[in-house]
C-alpha cells in the first residue's frame, strides 16, 4: 500500500517507474499494490492502486481513523509511506507529527502483527508562501530515525528511506513541493531497494 498525500498519488507516477522496475526484475509476481484509489495516467499500463489522497494531513488521517477503513479493504502487507508534507505545512509541530505516525502505525499492526512499514525521510520543499517550510521538513526528517527505532518492532519493522538527500526543490519539482519527471524518478530509485528487500 503507498500511503501519502499527492505527492504518492496525483498522479504520484514514482508508483508506476517502481512497477515497471520491479518487473523488470521479474519480481512482478510477488508484488500487487493495493489501495481504494486507482491509477492515473502514466504514460503506460501498471498496478496503481494506492491511498495517495492529495491535500490529506498524518494528522487528520490519524485523528479521523481513515486509515482502518483503508486497511480492512485492502490488507496489506507492506506500507510505503511518505506522509508529512502537508502537516509541515500547516505548522504543525514535528512531535505531533511523530505521534500521528504512531498511531497509524499501531493501526498498521492491528490489521496485520507482521506488517512490514517504509517510512520516508520526506522530500524538502520550498513553495511560495511557506517561509517555514523547508526548516520544518529538516526537523521532522531529522526525527524519523529515532522514532522510527523506537518504533520498530521484530516481527514488524521500521525501515526508514531518506527520499530527501539529493532531491532538488529547484531542479527535481515543478512547484518546489510536487516532484516533475527527475524527481519521480529518485523517488521511485529510492524506493526500490527497500521494497525488493522486503518482498
Amino acid at each position: 500500500m503507498p500511503l501519502g498525500d499527492s505527492i504518492t498519488g496525483s498522479p504520484g507516477c514514482w508508483r508506476a517507474l517502481l512497477w515497471q522496475r520491479i518487473n523488470n526484475a521479474g519480481l512482478g509476481s510477488r508484488l500487487d499494490f493495493v489501495g481504494t484509489l486507482p491509477p492515473q495516467g502514466c504514460g503506460f499500463n501498471y498496478d496503481g492502486d494506492n491511498e495517495g489522497h492529495g491535500g490529506y494531513l498524518a494528522t487528520n488521517i490519524a485523528n479521523q481513523n481513515q486509515l482502518v477503513g483503508w486497511l480492512s479493504a485492502t490488507k496489506p502487507d507492506v506500507i510505503i509511506m511518505h506522509l508529512g508534507t502537508n502537516d509541515v505545512w500547516n505548522n504543525i509541530s514535528t512531535q505531533t507529527i511523530l505521534d500521528a505516525y504512531s498511531k497509524l502505525v499501531d493501526q498498521m499492526r492491528a490489521s496485520k502483527p507482521t506488517m512490514k512499514i517504509l517510512v520516508a525521510k520526506i522530500l524538502p520543499m520550498n513553495p511560495s508562501g511557506c517561509g517555514n517550510c523547508a526548516q520544518g521538513v529538516i526537523n521532522l526528517n531529522n526525527a524519523i530515525p529515532g522514532w522510527a527505532s523506537s518504533k520498530s518492532t521484530s516481527a514488524s519493522p521500521i525501515t526508514v528511506v531518506d527520499q530527501w538527500t539529493g532531491f532538488s526543490t529547484s531542479s527535481d519539482t515543478s512547484d518546489g513541493v510536487h516532484p516533475n519527471n527527475s524527481g519521480i524518478q529518485k523517488m521511485s530509485d529510492k524506493w526500490y531497494n527497500p521494497l525488493v528487500a522486503v518482498i
